[in-house]
């Protein structure tokens, strides 16, 4: 028998977070983060990470679990959140991986399976989807953290060779094998995706002003501090929208108002990148936000849940 899982999951900022925290609470259940920001300490602010109060008593399982420097790959989320699906559906519950890093859900649900080979053209279509993601600009700086020197030489737009450059680092290392069960027919869990939607000008104008609140919040204070503390300004999670132009900016290469402006306009491209990614998830299960209020979105989502599992 399969174990079950719950999936929010949807463009950043669309809100997520405010219903997991109300499903987990109604279902009496936990959230594994399924964002693969959320997993570095300190990174809190640029990441929109749910502060303890907004967590509300709810345990989240997946969060603060590494250092600044550390990388972090498809490959460990994958067994990292394995592993915490099983614990909780052991213990009764159905957990909510709530998210919004396409490939590392996609990998999780359809089950990729992750190797040792000598071949790399899987690993080369790994940091391809990755791309189409995160954008060149991701990947790029994944080849800084490993190879500063080619990441020098090689522009972000000379991305077959900054993909050759991360594959000759990697030779041997793991790669993702296209193979896995969602082309067969069939996922890995008994699970029930949820998709939240807005109109795209909505979405926008939500994103536009959170990265706003970022800055209120004290996100420049926060890249400081990071930076301050010894965290290499190449490494994985440095690369990540808001820290390397709040970084820039820091280094005087940009001024405060084109670090917000182009944190707003990599997030609006994120947030499509993440729709068209989701798009080949066929078993998504889509909701429009905008057209309900908060309760009726959480009644409508728990029916949709209690026709598929038996709620206890």
């Amino acid at each position: 028998m399969k174990e079950k899982l719950i999936v929010i999951l949807g463009p950043t900022a669309v809100g997520k977070t405010a219903l997991s925290l109300q499903l987990a609470q109604k279902l009496r259940t936990e959230i594994i983060s399924g964002d693969s920001m959320l997993v570095y300490k300190g990174f809190d602010i640029g990441t929109a990470k749910p502060t303890c109060e907004e967590m509300a008593g709810i345990r989240h399982h997946m969060i603060d679990i590494l250092e600044p420097a550390a990388e972090f790959s498809v490959t460990q989320f994958k067994a990292l959140a394995t592993e915490e699906i099983g614990t909780l559906n052991r213990q009764g519950k159905i957990p909510l991986l709530a998210g919004g890093t396409g490939l590392y859900i996609k990998s999780l649900v359809e089950d990729y399976c992750f190797n040792k080979t000598p071949g790399d053209e899987a690993y080369r279509q790994s940091l391809e989807v990755l791309a189409e993601e995160k954008g060149k600009g991701y990947v790029h700086g994944l080849l800084e953290a490993v190879d500063p020197v080619a990441a020098v030489r090689l522009h972000v737009n000379d991305f077959r060779r900054v993909i050759r450059a991360l594959e000759v680092y990697h030779m041997g290392g793991e790669t993702i094998s296209q193979e896995n069960k969602a082309n067969a027919g069939e996922l890995a869990y008994d699970v029930y995706a949820i998709g939240l939607n807005r109109p795209r000008p909505e979405l926008y104008e939500r994103i536009n002003a959170r990265v706003d609140k970022m800055f209120a919040d004290g996100l420049v204070a926060e890249v400081q501090r990071l930076l301050s503390a010894g965290t290499p300004r190449d490494c994985q999670a440095m690369q990540g929208i808001g820290y390397k132009e709040v970084a820039a900016f820091m280094d005087g290469s940009i001024t405060l108002a084109e670090a917000a402006e182009q944190i707003k306009k990599a997030t609006r491209h994120f947030a499509k990148r993440q729709l068209t990614w989701y798009r080949k998830m066929p078993y998504i299960h889509w909701y429009d936000v905008a057209s309900l209020n908060a309760d009726e979105l959480l009644q409508m989502v728990y029916r949709d849940i209690a026709g598929k599992f038996v709620i206890k």
